[in-house]
């Protein structure tokens, strides 16, 4: 079911012309998510729980792009109660992946903290589906740009810094601010939810 919600999700993006939402983006999120949390000291159902909300998160686009993290929040609720997970856990997965959308968003608890700055963090140039360069919009060539991306936490400064590199000839750094400032703040509240401060790093210099 879970497989089917991801590739149905993926292939109507894919026809609205946006980035890659497959198997690949909920597979990073969830280890990135993870790997916040643990590396920040939750506790390890924490990071279990994290990781869940990471693979389901965008399981919403299977119905719509618009409030899929609403709808995607009662797919998930759904699936997990058939699996017979306490109602106590349900609840903070759900209300991660029901908060994790810029447009409304908010970190309500350290799960929907640590899955937005998982979540914000995956842009990346195999993200692009487009072909042909030359139709590219932003968000293709935005991400198309960015030929690395990583996510540091650093445990003990408890500082989040995501680091990219771009390629300023396909892309200048003030694209990726005019389509990623609502992000940028976002990921600034989810740290600041998990006692910790945030950066941005692109090209060696620090931005944030």
């Amino acid at each position: 079911m879970v497989r089917a919600f991801i590739e149905s999700g993926n292939r109507n993006l894919g026809a609205m012309g946006y980035t890659e939402h497959s198997f690949r983006h909920a597979d990073l999120v969830s280890s990135i998510a993870a790997n916040i949390l643990e590396r920040l000291g939750y506790p390890p159902r924490d990071c279990e729980l994290v990781a869940i909300a990471g693979y389901l998160h965008d399981i919403g686009n299977a119905i719509t792009r618009y409030n899929h993290g609403q709808s995607g929040a009662y797919l998930a609720m759904k699936i997990l109660q058939d699996l017979e997970m306490p109602w106590e856990e349900i609840a903070l997965i759900i209300g991660a992946i029901g908060n994790h959308e810029e447009e409304y968003g908010q970190p309500v608890n350290n799960i929907a903290a640590a899955l937005i700055l998982a979540d914000k963090s995956d842009v990346h140039t195999s993200r692009v589906r487009n072909p042909d360069f030359s139709s590219f919009d932003i968000h293709d060539r935005v991400n198309f740009a960015v030929k690395h991306s990583f996510l540091r936490v650093d445990s003990s400064a408890r500082t989040v810094t995501l680091e990219l590199k771009i390629d300023t000839e396909i892309s200048g750094v003030m694209e990726y601010f005019e389509i990623f400032l609502t992000r940028m703040v976002m990921c600034r509240r989810a740290a600041a939810a998990l006692d910790s401060s945030f950066s941005l790093v692109i090209n060696d210099t620090k931005l944030l």
